[in-house]
């Protein structure tokens, strides 16, 4: 407990998998993918890593221009790279920037992270790839930080510190025998004093706070994945309905444009029907009145 600190020093993705790094055992695949993955960083990139700043969670309408209009104002910049999809040319949200001095990038990282750019909040913070030593990136299981809603959280960075580990009492049972007799006995002999007892009881005591303030986050954890369950859920019961009401306005459109199509035909053809039988009339009534005309 007296080298434990917030954020790593050295990159371990079993610890970094755990919110204290205590882990011993990965809890999911892309740590198993990480622990065994090896991975050398790029030397083709160029630049003092000691100088240079990352930054994410940009948005991917911002521009290179945009960036260097924000982060010039903490000192001049060296060099600013925007990571790009090699194919599509579409920004991938994060940017690496070089300054010339240090006080830059330390006022830039104090004061950029959290900066809202283009509608999105930044994270920035110093380069991990050549500066902590096994960084692994988070496409091989690696990298810090990550969302709820993967089940795959990263922590020891910046964004998401250790917690500190609880400490358990290991050496109590150890201590009084692990039995209530015993305990008993040597209080009578004096061996251990009341006031180890009152210690070691608030000890436990904070270690029962401690846990439960664990599983309090726990539960605050499954809640809200529940609680966006339910939402997802509704939501899809709302696009079905509203899509069986489409589907049956659809119908009754295409119902009601039969009905006048049929209507239409009907009345076409009794239109001509009744055409029909005027022309007979009308042909019968000459045809009588010659007939009459010979006769005289």
């Amino acid at each position: 407990m007296n080298d434990w600190s917030p954020v790593a020093k050295v990159y371990d993705p079993l610890k970094a998998g755990s919110i204290d790094g205590t882990d011993v055992e990965p809890h999911d695949r892309a740590v198993w993918r990480a622990m065994v993955a090896r991975y050398k960083p790029n030397k083709a990139v160029v630049g003092d890593p000691l100088l240079t700043l990352f930054v994410a969670r940009l948005n991917p309408q911002t521009t290179e221009e945009k960036l260097n209009e924000v982060f010039s104002n903490y000192g001049d910049i060296r060099r600013l790279r925007l990571v790009r999809d090699i194919v599509t040319g579409f920004s991938k949200g994060y940017a690496f920037v070089e300054y010339k001095e240090e006080r830059s990038v330390v006022r830039a990282r104090r004061d950029a992270n959290k900066l809202v750019v283009d509608q999105s909040e930044l994270f920035v913070d110093f380069e991990q790839e050549r500066t902590l030593k096994g960084w692994l990136p988070r496409r091989l299981g690696g990298g810090q930080g990550g969302k709820k809603e993967s089940g795959q959280l990263r922590f020891g960075g910046k964004d998401r510190p250790f917690r500190k580990p609880i400490n358990l009492p290991v050496t109590m049972n150890q201590e009084w025998g692990g039995g209530g007799g015993e305990r008993e006995e040597r209080y009578r002999d004096g061996s251990l004093s009341r006031e180890r007892e009152t210690d070691w009881g608030s000890r436990g005591r904070r270690d029962d706070r401690d846990r439960g303030r664990e599983r309090g986050v726990e539960r605050e954890y499954h809640r809200e994945r529940r609680d966006r369950s339910y939402e997802r859920e509704s939501t899809r019961e709302r696009e079905s309905t509203r899509e069986r009401e489409s589907t049956r306005e659809r119908e009754s459109t295409r119902e009601r444009e039969s009905t006048r199509e049929r209507e239409s035909t009907r009345e076409r053809e009794s239109t001509r029907e009744r055409d029909d039988r005027r022309e007979r009339d009308d042909r019968r009534h000459r045809d009588d009145k010659y007939r009459h005309r010979d006769r005289r």
